[in-house]
């Protein structure tokens, strides 16, 4: 399966297993100052250890696990 078609609950079910007795839960929301690239923090706590991951959205609408490239300035010359 392709990664950019999973949702966020895919995601976070591949990379953090989380099951009944360690349930996920979102820490942190933030997005920059337009508005635009959500950033989520998701936690779950075991007996073993915590584990932690950010999950980042992108523009196209998918979420992974790395952010999105800046928009840069750019010149075309035709």
């Amino acid at each position: 399966m392709n990664d950019s078609s999973m949702t966020l609950r895919g995601l976070v079910e591949k990379w953090l297993a989380p099951y009944l007795a360690a349930p996920a839960r979102v820490v942190r929301l933030a997005r920059n100052e337009a508005g635009f690239h959500r950033c989520i923090r998701v936690d779950i706590s075991r007996p073993s250890r915590d584990l932690s991951m950010h999950f980042f959205r992108h523009a196209d609408g998918s979420w992974q696990v790395y952010p999105p490239q800046k928009t840069r300035p750019c010149l075309n010359a035709w």
